[in-house]
């Protein structure tokens, strides 16, 4: 039954989520991929500590999130997979796609807005780079990402196991991409094909914001490629890099309260004022 498919969807989440979460952290201790200077026990409670309010939030606003909406939709009959006759496997299949160029889309618009990005670049004034920084967004952004999701799961009538795997694969996805873990060159090369690895999006959070806005994927690599947002591997390479943006770059600012005071302050200078046009 729907109602309890919608019941069973939060238990499923927090049991894929705790279990890549551990898988990772236990990754990062035994193969590191580069030295952290700053210890997580300062980082952890307060990027964790975002992951426990957004989920707070969201089940305030959508208690029947984007699985809820897409039983809605497969009820009243919305949305173009709802519509046009497809077997089931490529009407999911289609759909899942579909919602991950739709999130490629959605992070493009944030670096490119410059309202979006006060709130897109607390995730980018991590000063590390790990599985947490996977799992460290504003609130703000969550809620507009959850408003854009849902659109998309109506416009297309994504059948609600379609929305369950996606928001499952994304989440882990996330955590798998942000992590500080070495894979050997050569599958990192191989697997570059079929999903981001953490060496391709590690690019994405370098102070260089011609790196910043590049490697926008979480799920697949796909779309980048094809619209030519792709950049192979940072200037002065990974171990050499800067990660983070030129602001908030104390210690102090992986506060849980700065992080959420970050996108209302202004003293931000002009490179950081205007996000680049892609």
């Amino acid at each position: 039954m729907p109602s309890t498919s919608i019941a069973a969807e939060p238990i499923i989440r927090l049991g894929s989520f705790l279990g890549i979460l551990v898988l990772m952290a236990l990754w990062e201790a035994a193969t590191p991929r580069r030295p952290q200077s700053i210890r997580r026990i300062l980082r952890w409670p307060n990027n964790l500590g975002l992951v426990v309010l957004n989920t707070l939030v969201l089940r305030l606003l959508f208690p029947f999130a984007a699985v809820g909406v897409a039983f809605l939709a497969q009820t009243k009959g919305w949305g173009l997979f709802n519509v046009v006759p497809l077997p089931t496997w490529l009407a999911v299949a289609s759909a899942i796609l579909l919602l991950d160029l739709t999130i490629y889309g959605q992070h493009v618009m944030f670096h490119a807005v410059p309202a979006l990005w006060r709130m897109h670049r607390m995730h980018h004034a991590d000063l590390e780079f790990d599985v947490t920084t996977g799992l460290r967004f504003h609130p703000g952004e969550i809620v507009v990402s959850m408003l854009i999701k849902l659109v998309a799961v109506l416009a297309l009538g994504a059948a609600p196991i379609a929305v369950l795997i996606f928001e499952v694969v994304l989440n882990a996805t996330s955590m798998f991409n942000h992590g500080n873990v070495r894979l050997p060159a050569r599958l990192d090369r191989m697997l570059r094909f079929f999903v981001v690895t953490p060496d391709m999006h590690r690019v994405h959070h370098s102070i260089d914001r011609r790196e910043t806005d590049s490697n926008f994927g979480f799920n697949v690599p796909w779309w980048d490629r094809l619209f030519h947002t792709y950049r192979d591997q940072p200037a002065l390479g990974h171990d050499n890099m800067t990660l983070g943006i030129d602001r908030f770059r104390e210690p102090r600012e992986l506060r849980l309260d700065r992080m959420l005071w970050q996108p209302l302050r202004r003293d931000m200078p002009a490179r950081d004022r205007t996000a680049v046009t892609l």
